[in-house]
């Protein structure tokens, strides 16, 4: 992999992110995708779809609303039907949407348009064929009229007005996810950027972590120092401590962290669009056998993962070393989904390829040079209540693979004050320490 150097600035003295080289590639990998479907063209209402095609964002408050759509059509350019005036910004500064056919006014790939808000319109306003009008005048003069149109997500109101306007709407994702499957060498400094904006977050939690904090305390710390290095979005801390390790919630709390705990956190943002998925687990205070058992353990199943991943080899290979469900205390693949997992990363969280022995063992997916994907791995401890749970996200090189997270994850570190008796300082491994005040932690 060449040698690359970051920064969230532009600067004429080191080739850094080019920008426009980033818009080009993107669309054209998407037009190689739809070229090597059968569909005519693709419409997207989903913002990472979107984004990729069109280079176009309005804030990450509009993400859930599927108020804007953008189409592509075979050989043409971007359309982007958006929100009131941010049409107008589009036409003022996104010049790459100039279709340059020598039309006066704005450039037309920068139109204004809305969707129906989710319902929130009448249902007799017209919003719903007004949108597939749209479509259906683009399919025309491009003479696709005929042709199968790709929708990536679809509000029934929508659906069923492009099926009234005689459009054979079908699935489109899968166009779209293949053109992100791997990324460009843009994308790719995005992503490790935004990696190192989340090896600074672990830095200053690992600092602030003690008894006494709140989980959200922490994600309110975690959310500061990102926002505060230019991410556009933090779109979660994962926050977890205590008892609430094993099972794994998925959603952190107002929950008090006592001496002895363990905590881990899983980081997403996004910067310039680009996400993380990150995980770090710490003992806080000091650490028990049994939570250090389950960290090892956890970091050899990702340790052997990683020693897998190169072009060639397939995702089940990678879940072939990990653990059953049955092994760790779930009935079947199903209920512990996501616990031993991977997926890609890009401008979603969850891209392809998806690592999961629920799918992956009878649906392998080949590994190309250029995917950026997270593995995830995890491990409940012998003490019933504490676990550990690691993700590294990944470049697979033309030889293997490079790690871009890069806060220390090898051992189990434990956070907090280092405390000191009038023999030195006390040791961290507290053998027999068990909030059940047992000695079922694989103490003495």
């Amino acid at each position: 992999m060449a040698i690359r150097t970051f920064g969230p600035n532009a600067v004429d003295w080191e080739e850094r992110i080019d920008l426009n080289r980033l818009r080009t590639e993107r669309l054209s990998r998407l037009h190689s995708a739809l070229n090597d479907s059968s569909l005519g063209a693709v419409l997207s209402f989903d913002f990472a779809n979107i984004r990729y095609m069109s280079a176009t964002h309005i804030g990450t408050w509009a993400m859930d609303k599927l108020i804007r759509f953008a189409l592509l059509v075979r050989g043409g350019r971007p359309i982007v039907w958006d929100f009131g005036s941010a049409a107008r910004h589009h036409q003022l500064h996104n010049p790459w949407l100039d279709h340059g056919d020598g039309t006066e006014g704005p450039p037309s790939g920068a139109r204004a348009g809305i969707s129906t808000l989710r319902g929130a319109f009448h249902p007799d306003a017209g919003i719903a064929e007004d949108v597939a009008a749209k479509i259906a005048a683009e399919l025309r003069e491009h003479g696709l009229a005929n042709e199968p149109l790709g929708v990536d997500l679809v509000e029934m109101p929508i659906l069923m007005a492009l099926r009234a306007e005689g459009i054979d709407v079908v699935d489109g994702q899968q166009v779209f996810l293949a053109a992100r499957r791997t990324k460009t060498r843009d994308e790719i400094s995005l992503l490790t950027q935004a990696c190192a904006m989340v090896d600074a977050a672990y830095e200053e939690l690992y600092g602030f972590l003690r008894p006494g904090v709140r989980e959200n305390e922490c994600v309110g710390l975690v959310s500061k120092v990102l926002y505060d290095l230019g991410s556009e979005y933090v779109e979660g801390v994962n926050a977890i401590s205590g008892e609430r390790c094993s099972p794994h919630p998925h959603v952190y709390s107002d929950r008090l962290i006592r001496p002895g705990d363990p905590a881990f956190f899983d980081i997403l943002h996004s910067h310039l669009g680009y996400r993380t998925c990150y995980y770090r687990t710490f003992a806080v205070g000091s650490a028990s056998t049994a939570q250090r058992d389950a960290y090892v353990r956890c970091r050899e199943y990702m340790d052997q993962a990683i020693a897998l991943v190169r072009p060639g080899a397939t995702t089940a290979d990678i879940v072939q070393v990990w653990p059953r469900a049955e092994e760790f205390g779930f009935p079947d693949e199903t209920a512990a989904f996501a616990l031993q997992y991977g997926h890609g990363v890009g401008l979603s969280i969850w891209e392809k390829p998806v690592f999961s022995r629920l799918v992956s063992l009878d649906h392998p997916e080949v590994l190309e040079e250029g995917m950026v994907f997270a593995l995830e791995t995890y491990w409940p401890a012998a003490d019933g209540w504490s676990a550990a749970r690691i993700e590294e996200e990944v470049v697979v090189t033309a030889d293997g693979c490079e790690v871009i997270t890069r806060f220390p994850a090898e051992e189990l570190l434990v956070a907090g004050r280092r405390y000191w008796t009038v023999g030195g300082a006390l040791d961290t491994r507290r053998e027999t320490q068990s909030h059940l005040n047992t000695l079922g932690d694989g103490g003495t």
